[in-house]
């Protein structure tokens, strides 16, 4: 397994590795999670799928196995912001305002948000490789570009693998349950660093 990273301004160069990875976020979210999200019945694409989202990609042997997407949360793109700005804000209707306990716009923090692993990654140790290439991909993104801390929605599920795979994961605010999926999610938060590094003395400065 290798990582791609890229944005719509060089997508072009990694074939059909942006439209795989927006049918795999259709099978995992529509066809499996049951959401009401935007899709045409091969691929699911929302309003933060814009030129400012970056995405790390997963593929194996030529196959997108894995991803996520990644912004600043200085993002806007018309009338929205990021995903948990705007539920923070009363505009999602599935996810509630409370969600994240305050408002947040800075440089130096970048979400992530739609991150999937494909159900052919059968065993622990492929789906943890694929989470840990996606997360580093991401977390690479956004330090090279000033970012010192990540968020992200996500399953309580979510934040016991990452920080088996050594990444300083915290929660932020409290949780709540998904009436789509029955799913408990959280705001979660971590230091701008790869797996591993976190866990160093110096994880302040992972960013640097």
């Amino acid at each position: 397994m290798h990582n791609l990273s890229f944005t719509f301004a060089d997508l072009h160069r990694h074939g059909p590795a942006f439209y795989d990875f927006l049918a795999l976020r259709k099978r995992v979210f529509v066809d499996q999670l049951g959401w009401d999200v935007p899709h045409d019945g091969i691929v699911e694409m929302d309003q933060y799928d814009t030129p400012q989202a970056h995405y790390s990609v997963v593929l194996r042997e030529g196959r997108v196995v894995g991803g996520a997407r990644t912004m600043p949360t200085t993002s806007t793109w018309g009338p929205h912001t990021y995903m948990l700005r705007d539920a923070f804000q009363g505009k999602l209707p599935h996810i509630p305002p409370r969600i994240m306990p305050e408002d947040i716009a800075s440089p130096g923090v970048w979400e992530c948000t739609r991150l999937v692993i494909d159900d052919s990654l059968q065993t622990g140790a492929e789906r943890a490789e694929c989470l840990r290439l996606i997360v580093d991909g991401l977390v690479g993104i956004a330090r090279a570009r000033g970012a010192s801390q990540m968020i992200c929605l996500s399953s309580l599920a979510l934040m016991r693998a990452l920080r088996q795979l050594g990444y300083d994961v915290r929660q932020l605010g409290e949780s709540y349950r998904n009436s789509e999926d029955g799913r408990n999610y959280a705001v979660l938060a971590m230091p701008a660093c790869l797996a591993g590094e976190a866990r160093a003395p110096v994880r302040e400065n992972c960013a640097a």
